[in-house]
């Protein structure tokens, strides 16, 4: 190596320090208004589940828990990155691990530190443990804790995940568009629309999920979830959700991403991508023709007194269209019944 270049390779490997390490066995002590089991509910399920979950509390005279999760028992991975935060505050990273371990972001903190976002993971969060009851309301509450402790600039607050918990960040992207302006999906994900259990959240929110930067992440070897991959950005698509990035993971299976691949993917994330001029409304046209005329069938049922028929069309588009639909969706079935 020429000597000339010495210097600069110096000035860049310590521009921002040497990395720090990661914390282990974190404690948080903040709960979440966001994790509450009815908040969950409302933006996760689908209308006619939701009603019918608080008419079932309601006539066993039970209530919801306050928090699904005791914080102050939970524990979590953290690391911040080397040097000052970035002017806007810095990034995070709210990742969740198929594993009861939390992830480490080892060899990922040159990345972390170069783009000045913190990285949190729960412990606990295991592909068998409750969606809901666990895995989604520890990720809000990770990054409810860290937004408390540091400045994060809400435009790159993100949630991510490996596999299993990949498509938990997924479900906790979607049901939580405003708390998350992006996806990492790492070999593993399902297509939005009911398929999965991906239901689609209240029509404000989802409005902000079709703003939502996705990036998927799998690797070259990984041909299942490659697979998987591209059913997910097929249902992005039809549900007009743009904003998406595609990267190969060049060497590896199903398998912990390298820090080069780690390096792109957070480098995609940071480059959100703007829909051609007048691209998304047309879409949304689109959407929006397709589930009036869902809408139609099943009212036209109702009016000829087929209640099985408009039963089963209601009940197919409360799986699809969801929250999307929700007002339509619970006064059609209000009239079947």
């Amino acid at each position: 190596m020429s000597r000339r270049f010495a210097p600069l390779l110096l000035v860049f490997a310590c521009a921002h320090g040497p990395p720090r390490p990661v914390q282990d066995g974190v404690v948080f002590t903040q709960p979440s208004p966001l994790a509450r089991p009815d908040e969950i509910a409302r933006r996760a399920l689908t209308p006619l589940t939701f009603r019918r979950t608080e008419q079932a509390l309601e006539a066993s005279g039970q209530t919801l828990r306050e928090q699904p999760v005791d914080v102050a028992r939970e524990k979590f991975t953290l690391y911040l990155p080397a040097g000052a935060p970035p002017k806007e505050g810095y990034g995070l990273l709210v990742f969740v691990s198929p594993a009861p371990e939390p992830a480490r972001p080892e060899t990922w903190r040159g990345s972390l530190d170069r783009r000045g976002i913190i990285f949190v993971s729960p412990a606990g969060a295991a592909n068998g443990e409750s969606v809901f009851d666990r895995r989604l309301p520890l990720a809000l509450l990770a990054a409810d804790n860290v937004r408390a402790r540091y400045p994060v600039d809400p435009q790159r607050t993100y949630v991510g995940g490996w596999s299993g918990g990949s498509r938990v960040a997924e479900l906790t992207a979607l049901a939580y568009p405003d708390v998350f302006r992006g996806a990492l999906l790492h070999a593993g994900s399902e297509p939005i629309g009911g398929e999965g259990g991906m239901h689609l959240p209240p029509a404000e929110l989802f409005r902000k999920f079709q703003q939502t930067r996705l990036v998927y992440v799998t690797g070259e070897r990984d041909e299942v979830n490659l697979v998987a991959d591209e059913v997910s950005r097929g249902s992005m698509k039809e549900f007009c959700v743009l904003d998406v990035a595609v990267i190969v993971a060049r060497r590896l299976g199903h398998e912990w991403l390298d820090a080069g691949s780690m390096e792109r993917a957070l480098a995609a994330l940071d480059q959100r991508a703007t829909p051609g001029a007048g691209e998304l409304e047309r879409c949304n046209e689109r959407l929006q023709r397709e589930l009036d005329a869902a809408l139609a069938e099943a009212e036209a049922a109702l009016a000829r007194g087929d209640r099985d028929a408009a039963r089963a069309k209601v009940q197919a588009i409360d799986g699809r269209y969801a929250g999307l639909a929700a007002r339509a969706i619970l006064d059609l079935d209000a009239h079947i019944r």
